[in-house]
């Protein structure tokens, strides 16, 4: 019996049929059917889990939604006022056609500056009696609201598609694996809301927060509603110093600024330093300052292009000082670790400065970033 062919192939010998029929159901059915249906199974395991992120998507959209909705009525808006604003949460902007890349950065300046000054406009005319900072507060909620709105049905999207067409497990397997990251900066987006509320400095705050020491004592010059300059001495240097109007929730016209100063009292100027926050990569410090050159600035892209444009137009070196945090750390409450970091990086910056520009001479500085919270 041992050496009969079934205990061969299966190491088993049955000693009836209906051993031999139990056998093949435990054994082969499930098998068979992990042949057939393995992928669809699987699809939907992923699917399953993917419901499991949506879901909490969905709170941190909802809950960014109350938030505003909640600092909007502490602060006097209620009934339509907050209709215009919960209908401008679902505001879409549409970029320029790309096809002829010649002139877009204008075109993309355009669109951007009247979806502002739409924006600004409609918030202030709903909140007459608040003032700038509660105003610049609801407009940096609303694009968080906006934006946290704005992922979940994209993700919502995908995941309804993946449900109808369930053996497309690639869609599916794409989207789990990017799930993960895309909840933890959700996370993140809405931990900015409790900055926000109490205008306390974000983690982006930390260029204008550098800046802002070398301006404390000095006469400052408005370039425009969200911009200011002023001058300082750095070891027999002149320094124009460039941040957003604060402590309201403004990041500036820096491009603009910059502009401004070299076509007038700056003409002269040896070096731009530009300081801001910048990503951390995985087991780097937070806190950690590091010198570079190039223009350091986020966003859509314009400015940068702008600031770039202007450097090289004019032959001037253009240096970065970045402040290394984390994605999280960017957009909640400042940490101790990025306070501390701005002596270092004014010390960075005093070195570039030291180097680069000589004595009697001139440079510019641009602290970048948020000015919420950080006067000047």
């Amino acid at each position: 019996m041992s050496g009969s062919p079934f205990n061969l192939l299966f190491g088993y010998t049955p000693n009836s049929p209906i051993q031999f029929i139990i056998y093949m159901i435990i054994i082969w059915v499930p098998y068979i059917i992990l042949i057939v249906y393995g992928q669809r199974l699987q699809s939907y395991a992923i699917i399953a889990d993917i419901n499991r992120y949506l879901t909490k998507l969905k709170y941190d959209a909802d809950q960014s939604r109350s938030n505003l909705m909640s600092y909007l009525q502490r602060k006097g808006v209620s009934g339509d006022g907050q209709k215009v604003i919960e209908n401008m949460i679902e505001i879409q902007t549409i970029f320029p056609v790309n096809l002829d890349p010649v002139g877009i950065v204008k075109k993309m300046e355009h669109i951007i500056r009247v979806q502002d000054e739409t924006i600004k406009y409609r918030i202030k005319e709903i909140m007459k009696n608040a003032n700038e900072i509660e105003r610049t507060a609801v407009l940096n909620m609303l694009e968080i609201a906006s934006a946290l709105d704005y992922v979940y049905k994209v993700v919502r999207h995908f995941y309804l598609i993946g449900k109808k067409f369930p053996d497309n497990i690639y869609l599916l397997a794409q989207l789990q694996m990017i799930l993960p990251s895309i909840v933890k900066q959700a996370d993140a987006y809405l931990s900015a809301m409790n900055a926000l509320e109490k205008s306390l400095p974000l983690g982006d705050a930390i260029g204008p927060m550098v800046v802002a020491e070398w301006l404390r004592d000095n006469s400052k010059v408005d370039l425009d509603e969200e911009t200011v300059y002023g001058e300082t001495t750095i070891n027999n240097r002149r320094v124009a110093i460039i941040k957003a109007k604060g402590p309201m929730a403004n990041v500036g016209n820096p491009d603009k600024a910059l502009q401004l100063l070299l076509d007038g009292p700056f003409k002269d100027a040896s070096a731009i330093v530009m300081i801001d926050a910048a990503l951390k990569l995985e087991g780097e410090q937070s806190g950690d300052v590091a010198v570079g050159i190039g223009a350091a600035i986020g966003g859509i892209g314009t400015e940068k292009f702008n600031i770039e444009k202007i450097a090289a137009e004019k032959k001037i070196p253009l240096y970065a000082v970045i402040i290394k945090e984390s994605l999280f750390e960017a957009i909640a409450v400042m940490t101790r670790d990025i306070a501390e970091a701005a002596k270092k990086a004014r010390e960075a910056v005093t070195d570039v400065i030291n180097k680069n520009v000589p004595e009697g001479g001139s440079a510019i500085i641009i602290g970048v970033g948020n000015t919420l919270g950080v006067a000047q």
